[in-house]
């Protein structure tokens, strides 16, 4: 009798891996209702691509996160003391420069801001 019983737990222990795991990043509506919904939403998403930037090194950005799809282009999160900055579309050439820059500040006001601005 317990064998009848092995494959239904296998597809209940299989159902609810795939339900507790994060959405497909393809998915992802790009009109979020607000900052904090864009961050949990991408932050709970499951990505091809998540990478970190130890930006220690910076004077004012504390943290540097990339998030991508399609390992083109993604959501770069720059956190600051005082702010977490979203930007949408960054080519992932742009985030593997980020990350080899002298100065991130200097980087990323050059070559990111003003220029993928996740707007809401």
């Amino acid at each position: 009798m317990i064998k009848h019983f092995r494959p239904f737990f296998l597809i209940l222990i299989v159902l609810l891996t795939v339900s507790c795991s994060g959405q497909d990043c393809s998915k992802i509506n790009n009109d979020f209702e607000s900052y904090q919904s864009a961050l949990k939403i991408i932050k709970s998403s499951e990505f091809k691509i998540t990478d970190n930037c130890d930006t220690s090194k910076s004077s004012w950005i504390y943290n540097a996160d990339f998030y991508s799809c399609n390992g083109i282009n993604g959501f770069l999160i720059i956190e600051t003391k005082s702010k977490t900055y979203i930007h949408k579309e960054v080519p992932i050439a742009k985030w593997n420069e980020f990350k080899k820059a002298e100065s991130f500040g200097k980087y990323y006001n050059q070559n990111i801001k003003n220029r993928f601005q996740l707007v809401i």
